[in-house]
């Protein structure tokens, strides 16, 4: 059982800016203005497997970071540091703890966990599985081991660490933003006459596919990954959560204690 203390809202805040989980990030502003750019054009690899319904240009897409992620909102600011504001940071994870709760008060409750992001995310999304199988879930783990072509022709497979989805190319876990996984496991469920999850907890384009395709979806997104903050924005994705997703995995232990601890106190 998780058995630490969750820090106050302060104490959390303090901590995200401390870790650059929020606050002051790593990403550059030339890095988040790129990304912008990339996704007003549709590029397919900052998408996460979501379409747009609206517009979204260049100057759409930064005011919405602006709004949601905290980063500079002035178009003219084109180098240097770029920031996140660690209070929209614990905003969101509150809404995602209360999705959370929701689903997890449903009678038999399905869960499917993933991470495209595992050197920095991984130990909260094992957190989250713990805590769902706490209160009585089932986690899906379907078309394990199917394989894709990444980067390069190399082939990576989906595999499940403690019931949470990854992808490994046959040595290591690798980062991914391709949403073909995601597509592969909803359709295999479709296939077999299996129920869809109630909720998807997940990150880049294993949560643009489930959004995309009409699952409640909560997931994490740094300031350089707009998609699923055009994705919430449209109604396809419940809650982002804006952060550094690949800080030391120690780092995120505080803010998952905080999850976790606002998930409980609604379950």
């Amino acid at each position: 059982m998780e058995t630490a203390t969750p820090p106050s809202r302060e104490e959390l805040r303090d901590h995200l800016v401390r870790t650059r989980i929020a606050g002051d990030v790593a990403t550059s502003r030339e890095n988040n203005l790129d990304h912008y750019r990339s996704l007003a054009v549709r590029d397919p690899h900052y998408m996460f497997g979501l379409t747009m319904d609206g517009d979204w240009t260049f100057r759409d897409i930064l005011a919405l970071m602006a709004k949601s992620a905290g980063v500079v909102a002035d178009p003219d600011f084109r180098s240097g540091q770029d920031t996140i504001d660690p209070d929209r940071t614990i905003d969101a994870l509150e809404a995602m703890g209360d999705r959370i709760a929701a689903a997890l008060k449903r009678e038999n409750p399905k869960i499917l966990i993933a991470t495209g992001h595992p050197t920095g995310l991984l130990t909260t999304h094992l957190a989250l599985a713990r805590l769902a199988r706490r209160h009585g879930a089932e986690l899906l783990t379907p078309a394990e081991t199917r394989s894709f072509t990444g980067g390069l022709g190399r082939k990576r497979r989906i595999r499940y660490l403690d019931d949470v989805a990854m992808l490994d190319d046959g040595g290591a876990l690798v980062h991914t933003h391709d949403p073909a996984p995601m597509q592969a496991m909803l359709a295999e469920l479709d296939a077999a006459g299996a129920e869809r999850p109630d909720l998807v907890i997940a990150d880049h384009g294993w949560a643009g596919a489930a959004g995309e395709a009409g699952v409640e979806t909560v997931g994490f997104a740094d300031s350089n990954d707009p998609g699923l903050f055009v994705g919430e924005a449209e109604g396809k994705i419940a809650v982002t959560v804006p952060l550094d997703d690949n800080v030391l995995p120690r780092h995120y232990g505080p803010m998952t204690d905080y999850l976790v601890a606002r998930v409980e106190s609604g379950s």
